[in-house]
C-alpha cells in the first residue's frame, strides 16, 4: 500500500512542479499539500513490517523524484526549443537568400516594410539583351536534359559576371539574357559598367565553348534611357522593367551583328570617349524607323 501511495505522491508532485511555471500560487499550495500527505503517510499501517528506515528512504526518494524528476523533461524541452530556434533561423536565412536571388535586396526591404510603392521611375539606366545565335537549331539535336545543362552552365557564368560588375540580372527569356545597370541602385557610370559586362560575356562564351566543345555565338544590344521598374501583381511576382528603353535595347540585339555589341545613339554618346565603335548608318529598326547604330567589333 505504501509503495502505491509513494508512487502516487511522486507523480502528483511532478505534475505540480510542471504547473509551477504557469501557476505559481497553485504550485506552492500543491507542493505544500503533497509534503503534508507524505508526512501523514507514516501513520498508514502497511500489510507487512518494512525494514527500519524504509519510510525515511521512501520520503527522501519521493521528494528527490519530485524535485529533480521534472528537470529532465524540462532540460529536454529546452534543448528541443533551442534546436527549433536554430532550425528556424537557418530556414529564415535560406528563405531570405532565395528571395534576394529573385528580387533586388532594396525591393525586398520595401516589401517587408509594407511600403505600398514598389514601382519607380529611373531616369538614367542602360539595358542589355543578349541572345544565343542559332540556339533553336542546336536544341533539336541534343536531349532536353543536355540542353538545359548546357544553357544553365553558360548562364551561371553570366550570373557571376553580373555580380562582379554590380549589375541587376532581370530575367532569361528562352536563350536570351536581360541585364540592367542603374536600377534599382542608381549609377553614374551605368553605360560603362554594362558595356564592360558585355565584353566579358563574349570572353566568357569563348572559354565556355572551348571547355565544352561548343560553337555558340552571341548577339548583344544595349540602349540607354529612362525606364520604370518594380513589381506589379500579387502572385508569382518578379522584378521587371517597362518603357521604350527596354524595347529599343531589344531591337539593338535583334538587329545586331553576330559576335559584336551593338549600341544605340544614346549609349554611344555615353561611351564614345572610352571605346572605339564602328558607325553603321541608316539601319532600319523594326518599329523605330531608320537610324544610326554603333558596333563594337570584338577582337577574337
Amino acid at each position: 500500500m505504501t509503495i502505491f501511495i509513494n508512487y502516487f505522491l511522486t507523480n502528483l508532485m511532478a505534475k505540480w512542479f510542471n504547473l509551477w511555471g504557469e501557476y505559481n500560487t497553485i504550485g506552492i499550495l500543491g507542493v505544500t499539500s503533497i509534503i503534508l500527505l507524505g508526512i501523514l503517510s507514516y501513520n498508514i499501517t502497511p500489510n507487512f513490517i518494512p525494514p527500519e528506515g524504509h519510510y525515511i528512504f521512501l520520503l527522501t526518494f519521493n521528494l528527490t523524484a519530485a524535485l529533480f524528476g521534472p528537470t529532465i523533461p524540462m532540460i529536454s524541452s529546452l534543448i528541443k526549443a533551442e534546436k527549433l530556434e536554430d532550425d528556424l533561423e537557418i530556414s529564415n536565412k535560406e528563405n531570405e537568400l532565395l528571395l534576394h536571388n529573385i528580387i533586388p535586396a532594396s525591393i525586398v526591404y520595401e516589401l517587408k516594410s509594407d511600403k505600398k510603392t514598389t514601382v519607380k521611375l529611373y531616369e538614367q539606366t542602360s539595358i542589355l539583351f543578349a541572345d544565343l545565335v542559332n540556339f533553336t537549331e542546336f536544341s533539336k539535336n541534343i536531349s532536353p536534359h543536355r540542353l538545359v545543362s548546357v544553357l544553365n552552365g553558360l548562364f551561371c557564368k553570366f550570373d557571376d559576371l553580373t555580380e562582379m560588375h554590380e549589375l541587376e540580372k532581370i530575367k532569361t527569356i528562352g536563350d536570351a539574357y536581360m541585364v540592367a545597370s542603374g536600377v534599382p541602385i542608381e549609377k553614374i557610370n551605368h553605360a560603362y559598367d554594362l558595356f564592360k559586362f558585355a565584353q566579358d560575356m563574349l570572353i566568357s562564351l569563348e572559354h565556355y565553348n572551348k571547355e565544352n566543345e561548343l560553337n555558340f555565338q552571341l548577339r548583344i544590344g544595349i540602349h540607354s534611357g529612362p525606364i520604370v521598374a518594380g513589381i506589379i501583381g500579387k502572385k508569382k511576382f518578379s522584378y521587371d522593367l517597362w518603357g521604350d528603353t527596354v524595347n529599343m535595347a531589344a531591337r539593338m540585339e535583334s538587329n545586331g551583328q553576330i559576335g559584336k555589341i551593338q549600341v544605340s545613339e544614346n549609349t554611344y554618346q555615353l561611351l564614345k570617349d572610352d571605346f572605339t565603335f564602328e558607325k553603321v548608318p541608316n539601319v532600319e529598326i523594326k518599329g523605330k524607323g531608320i537610324m544610326d547604330v554603333y558596333v563594337w567589333p570584338h577582337a577574337s
